[in-house]
């Protein structure tokens, strides 16, 4: 998990009239991305070359292969043109005696030739870590190896904030994910997210599917401001410069002038969040919503620590933007 603070975004919003979240910047293209999937070569039902044609036909540009422990970066289906973002899932279980308790992560690199420190099929074994401090020397060993990491399903793991808030180096944490959501009604929408963020911590959130079975995949994704190549995404990845959906397309985002403002596809509810407010929600009448602006400040003050918009279709879809910092205080 990023230890940057809201600050600069802070400043910058009180020079500005105007400050747009960094999926919105710019006119280049948006690309549709997996980050979390599983093969046969782990506990997935779908083989690698099937999962891959079974999301280049469901429109993704890109899509991380992340089985279980072991390392990838080929495309298995080398006539598909889609781009493979290097990467695994790591674990490491709590010894409880009874009862369930774990850490996962994501794993994504660069290319090896742009210094990822893992070599294709290498295997690692699971972690033991009874707290998140324990589990930290695994992050950084990931980390160290050019790798950039997500937290994964935070309610399915039995981890309260409190249990993964003080990690370091996490750039994202899964606000949905599919697998979750299908079997055990968890992980649906932003479980833990926002009491980070209110401690003026950088974290995003991210859509996946976590997909073993082929049905869960596909239902959950992101949506990525960059150029089709393994750096650019990880870069803008890096960067905050994407939103999540599971159907609901968000077209912009920004603050100007004291009012949130959000354009989407049609959508039945427009969500804003935050950590010092209940939610304000704009319901659609007769017609659809395709924008929605909702006022944050007081007079020069504002009501919010940040701000992050969740759009909601007629068939209860979802998509999140990532936030926008208004302040530390």
């Amino acid at each position: 998990m990023e230890e940057k603070t809201a600050g600069a975004d802070c400043a910058r919003t009180r020079r500005k009239l105007m400050i747009r979240q960094q999926a919105f910047l710019g006119e280049g293209k948006v690309l549709k991305g997996g980050l979390h999937c599983h093969t046969t070569r782990s506990d997935g039902e779908g083989s690698p070359e099937e999962v891959i044609r079974y999301h280049y036909q469901h429109g993704y540009d890109f899509l991380a292969i992340t089985d279980h422990r072991i390392y990838n970066y080929k495309n298995y289906a080398p006539e598909v043109p889609i781009t493979i973002i290097p990467g695994m899932e790591m674990d490491a279980s709590f010894d409880l005696g009874k009862g369930f308790r774990c850490f996962h992560v994501v794993c994504i690199g660069p290319e090896k030739e742009a210094g990822n420190g893992y070599e294709q099929d290498q295997r690692l074994e699971s972690g033991r870590a009874g707290n998140q401090e324990e589990f930290q020397p695994y992050l950084d060993e990931i980390h160290g190896k050019g790798n950039l990491t997500i937290y994964c399903h935070p309610e399915w793991s039995s981890t309260p904030a409190r249990y993964f808030e003080n990690m370091k180096g996490n750039f994202a944490m899964e606000i949905w994910n599919t697998g979750c959501a299908m079997e055990n009604d968890m992980d649906r929408d932003a479980a833990y997210w926002d009491e980070i963020l209110g401690q003026g911590k950088v974290i995003y959130g991210v859509a996946t599917d976590d997909g073993h079975p082929m049905n869960q995949h596909c239902r959950g994704w992101v949506m990525v401001r960059a150029e089709n190549t393994v750096g650019a995404i990880l870069e803008a990845l890096k960067n905050g410069a994407f939103y999540s959906s599971c159907g609901p397309e968000i077209h912009d985002f920004y603050v100007e002038n004291g009012k949130a403002v959000v354009k989407c596809s049609p959508a039945a509810k427009i969500r804003l969040q935050s950590d010092r407010h209940p939610s304000r929600v704009l319901k659609a009448g007769e017609e659809p919503l395709t924008c929605g602006e909702m006022d944050i400040m007081n007079g020069e003050q504002a009501d919010y620590r940040y701000v992050r918009a969740v759009v909601i279709d007629a068939e209860g879809r979802y998509a999140w933007t990532n936030p926008i910092f208004l302040s530390q205080g």
